[in-house]
């Protein structure tokens, strides 16, 4: 039955920065279908154990893991704690990701490096980490999450696209690696997504670049839009797509 095929029971999913928006989304659906979850968040304690409690509830393990991925040598920190929790990881997502509008001309060497070590070095190094565990059982998901920035650039952030379409770039590489061992790799792009990080304060404009910045579904989409196309992503359901780049943006990439 296609129903069976989304059945995450018997699966541990670790996603990346799921104490809030995106990663809070995909970790609650994904325990709704009965995967373990290890819940990780950077800092805000009280935040993790709130979603970790709502996890809970749906009858499935949770465990917290804190990093602050944008730390030079947090990764390798990180899955050392990791796999001292729990043996495997049958689905990764990399969610974390760190954003710092500016005008281009006022991008400090700090800011373009804390982007670029939680955007895109610690995804490799995450996946490079992660990957042998699901090569050794011949089964594995990984999701990364993209921006519609990958192809609709923000000119005041031009180091977050850029580390974006980095990531896509390393996710089809990935994905020709592992097609043939049962690990599918794949990038999910939302567009304006109803989180926390929708706050911050943006640089603005010219007139004719914000119109072609506008959603032409006109509404923000919701956490769970996304994570309905993770579930699908990172399930059986799944398994025959791989090294794709799926918006999730109401059309905003048109």
């Amino acid at each position: 039955m296609l129903a069976e095929k989304f059945n995450l029971r018997g699966k541990t999913a670790l996603i990346t920065g799921s104490s809030q928006g995106i990663g809070k989304g995909i970790a609650i659906a994904f325990a709704e279908y009965g995967a373990d979850i290890v819940l990780h968040y950077r800092s805000d304690i009280e935040e993790a154990e709130e979603v970790a409690d709502e996890i809970q509830k749906l009858g499935v393990n949770v465990k917290l893991l804190e990093s602050d991925l944008s730390l030079p040598g947090a990764v390798s920190n990180f899955t050392e704690r990791l796999f001292q929790i729990t043996k495997c990881i049958d689905i990764l997502v990399i969610n974390a990701s760190v954003q710092i509008p500016c005008e281009w001309n006022q991008v400090r060497e700090k800011d373009f490096d804390i982007q670029t070590q939680t955007n895109f070095k610690a995804t490799f190094q995450l996946i490079q980490q992660v990957a042998p565990h699901m090569l050794d059982s011949g089964w594995g998901r990984i999701l990364t999450i993209g921006s519609v920035q990958q192809v609709k650039p923000h000119p005041n952030m031009i180091v977050y696209a850029a580390t974006k379409s980095a990531v896509l770039n390393l996710v089809q590489n990935f994905a020709m690696h592992f097609a043939d061992k049962g690990i599918t790799v794949n990038n999910l792009a939302p567009g304006v997504i109803g989180t926390p990080r929708i706050e911050q304060e943006v640089p603005e404009s010219e007139e004719r670049i914000e119109k072609r910045l506008e959603t032409p579904s006109g509404r923000i989409g919701q956490p769970e839009d996304c994570a309905a196309m993770a579930l699908l992503l990172c399930s059986e359901a799944g398994n025959f797509i791989t090294g794709q780049n799926i918006f999730v943006d109401g059309g905003m990439s048109l």
